[in-house]
């Protein structure tokens, strides 16, 4: 019985850091004194370090000599790196869907679709982001694969942005509901490299909407990365290169859908 309160509270602490580093009320960089923690949640050392050492688990915190735990951040190349597995892994997720959602989720994709409909109709950019989230989620699920799923929730949460909304930007909603049409037709349907074109080209019409932040990075500084959702690679990529200094991009990949 002794474990369950220390396990509860350690959740609880991390559960809170986490919401402050991904609002971007606790930027890359920011030191988070375990102390602090302490009095802040009452607890003894115990639940504060145990969340800490979750936190950098998930690769949402580091170590830095003479400082201590601070927020990490992710360098231009790193972001890169990450964005290249993510488009593969996004795209893994909606073939594996086409073949293995269970009749209950396929209900529920079609349900997402609709409350993004239902938030695009509304002009709720906000709302949309929320429904488009939970809409990637379902199919992250339906792939019936827990590994593939933890990977992209845990990156998804690692490339994080404290920005309010992704959707914000002219005919981005718009575009993203034709996309998501032609996503769910093909899981539906059961058309696994359908779904995996649908799916990998979602993610590379959207790239605009990362362009502007990623270019204005300075070279060489750490900087919070924007959260990758599954509409941003490619565009994305081609701006992180040029903002790193104009190197040469990467050889497209050959994988066929």
């Amino acid at each position: 019985m002794h474990p369950s309160p220390r396990i509860n509270l350690s959740d609880k602490i991390r559960a809170a850091l986490e919401a402050e580093i991904t609002s971007g009320q606790l930027t890359a960089g920011s030191r988070i004194d375990e102390q602090a923690l302490m009095d802040r949640f009452e607890v003894s050392r115990t639940p504060a370090r145990e969340a800490l050492l979750q936190l950098m688990s998930a690769g949402l915190v580091t170590t830095v000599p003479r400082q201590g735990a601070v927020v990490a951040s992710l360098s231009l190349p790193e972001y890169v790196a990450m964005l290249e597995i993510l488009m593969e892994l996004e795209g893994l997720a909606a073939r594996l869907s086409a073949r293995r959602m269970p009749a209950v989720q396929r209900k529920q994709l079609e349900q997402a679709d609709q409350a993004c409909r239902d938030a695009a109709a509304k002009n709720d950019a906000e709302l949309y982001g929320a429904a488009n989230r939970s809409f990637h989620e379902i199919i992250y699920d339906g792939s019936l694969n827990e590994v593939l799923a933890r990977q992209l929730r845990a990156m998804r949460l690692r490339m994080r942005h404290p920005q309010r909304t992704l959707f914000d930007r002219p005919g981005r909603i718009r575009n993203s509901l034709v996309e998501h049409k032609q996503v769910v037709e093909a899981i539906l349907n059961g058309d696994e490299d359908a779904a995996y074109r649908a799916m990998t080209g979602h993610i590379s019409s959207g790239g605009n909407v990362y362009a502007d932040a990623i270019a204005s990075m300075p070279h060489g500084v750490p900087v919070a990365a924007p959260v990758a959702t599954p509409e941003v690679a490619a565009d994305a990529l081609a701006v992180t290169r040029r903002a790193a200094g104009g190197r040469k991009p990467a050889a497209k990949s050959t994988t066929k859908a």
